[in-house]
């Protein structure tokens, strides 16, 4: 019969479950082993991790349960301590993390080398006995789904792993002393796991949970967007292999806070790249960016009085008596119509667009001598540069040119199609890729240690991951 923690862990994993179903994500932060060692060696840097190795109170531990309680091995142990005036850590460095898949599944198992040299004063010897201690803590990072909030990340079941202690000797002194010494380390065999249990690994979680808490914040840093901003929160975490995975859902909000779109639903389920030792990866979906773009490059209308000139030949293809109505103060106006589409197709990016074209006679005339609509489209091609993720409209096409409505006939407009390339290439281009060049701050690239990113495309999604080689911080030493 299945007991009250199995009814739980059931109850648990179906909520989880049931939350993934509900809230399809439109963006994924995948983070890998590197990144998770690198955020936990900083994070346990700043809760001074080694100070607390170097506060070890060895000798009241020892003092404490002396040879596990043994009344009769307790008295010796007592004479032995006699001999010792203070007992410390004298150095202590946190080596390089490891972290791995855990043998349960959902689970990451963290190792913590720990490196420390104690030393003690005693009236045998004039000089400081030292010698070497090797340990290695070790926890697990999963799931919690047991709590009434949402699922987090947690790091448990933090312990000293089996037969992992070394203790040995730094340099031999006279007989009597290394028998001394020998004693003492035999003392710190049981006493120092313990030790490392109720003191460091409060300080390892705390450090996890800092790690954890500064991820959340990082997701949800506002990405400016003209007057419009981005901005990502966290639906639900995920352990897979060696990765910690952010599944997020996202919002467009105006100048004003106002939300005017949600994406906590993506049409289709993100392609999800592998890392292959690419230490993180931010996919995000078609739809998002499809958002960005048009917020980026909202409707707007050109009033261009040089370029009717260029259209007055052409006309006079069409109709003689129309070109002899262009006047010196001609015009041509241009209207994005609503926002362009964005979409990828097989890896390549495009932007379509429509767009109105009028030709007025003069700068007085109220009515145009005809109207077009243009379908234009033009290939996208994103770019980063440092931590900005820039895009670029290459070339413009004029796809498909429908006459409105005309006050000089009906004619085929796809006999301007040149010239309306043209124009559109010469004015409309430039204007565009202006607002694109200033590109979107990414902020997590720096923050996770990197100097740059690159992008690239999957089949409905765009991926960014780190251009440089990523380098690892010191151990943790003081």
């Amino acid at each position: 019969m299945a007991g009250p923690w199995t009814f739980t862990l059931l109850c648990g994993l179906l909520a989880a479950t049931l939350i993934q179903a509900t809230l399809s994500p439109t963006a994924v932060l995948i983070l890998g082993p590197k990144v998770i060692k690198e955020k936990l060696t900083q994070e346990l840097k700043d809760h001074n991790a080694t100070s607390i190795l170097q506060q070890l109170p060895l000798l009241s531990a020892m003092r404490e349960k002396p040879a596990g309680g043994i009344p009769v091995l307790g008295s010796l142990v007592n004479t032995v301590l006699k001999h010792i005036i203070w007992l410390k850590v004298i150095t202590a460095n946190i080596l390089q993390l490891q972290v791995k898949p855990s043998a349960n599944d959902q689970e990451l198992l963290v190792k913590i080398p720990l490196d420390m040299v104690a030393g003690f004063n005693t009236p045998l010897v004039k000089t400081i006995v030292e010698f070497h201690m090797t340990t290695e803590a070790q926890a697990t990072i999963r799931m919690d789904t047991s709590a009434s909030g949402p699922t987090r990340l947690v790091l448990s079941d933090c312990a000293t792993s089996h037969g992992s202690l070394r203790i040995q000797l730094l340099h031999k002194l006279s007989f009597l002393v290394n028998a001394l010494a020998k004693q003492v380390m035999n003392l710190l065999v049981p006493s120092l796991p313990n030790l490392v249990k109720n003191q460091l690994c409060p300080v390892i979680e705390a450090s996890f949970n800092g790690m954890y808490a500064d991820l959340l914040q990082l997701v949800k840093v506002p990405i400016s967007l003209s007057i419009d901003r981005l901005e990502f929160d966290l639906l639900y975490p995920a352990i897979k292999g060696d990765t910690i995975q952010l599944y997020l859902g996202a919002k467009l909000l105006d100048s004003q806070g106002k939300v005017t779109k949600w994406f906590n639903n993506s049409a289709a389920s993100l392609t999800m790249p592998t890392l292959d030792n690419i230490p993180f990866s931010l996919i995000v979906s078609q739809d998002v960016v499809k958002a960005a773009v048009a917020a980026v490059l909202s409707p707007e209308e050109f009033m261009l009085p040089e370029s009717a000139h260029r259209l007055k030949s052409s006309i006079g293809l069409i109709n003689e008596k129309a070109a002899d109505k262009l006047g010196s103060t001609q015009i041509v106006k241009i209207l994005t119509q609503d926002t362009p589409e964005f979409f990828i197709d097989q890896g390549h990016a495009k932007v379509a667009q429509l767009i109105v074209l009028e030709v007025f006679p003069s700068s007085e005339a109220l009515r145009p001598l005809f109207t077009l609509g243009i379908e234009a489209s033009s290939e996208a091609q994103f770019y980063t540069k440092g931590d900005q993720l820039i895009l670029n409209l290459n070339n413009i096409s004029s796809d498909r040119i429908q006459l409105m409505n005309s006050g000089i006939g009906w004619f085929q407009p796809d006999v301007l199609k040149n010239i309306i390339t043209e124009i559109i290439h010469s004015i409309l281009l430039p204007n565009q890729n202006g607002k694109l060049r200033s590109g979107v701050p990414v902020s997590l690239v720096k923050a996770l240690g990197f100097e740059a990113a690159e992008s690239s495309l999957t089949k409905d999604a765009l991926v960014l991951t780190p251009a440089s080689l990523w380098k690892p911080s010191s151990p943790v030493s003081q």
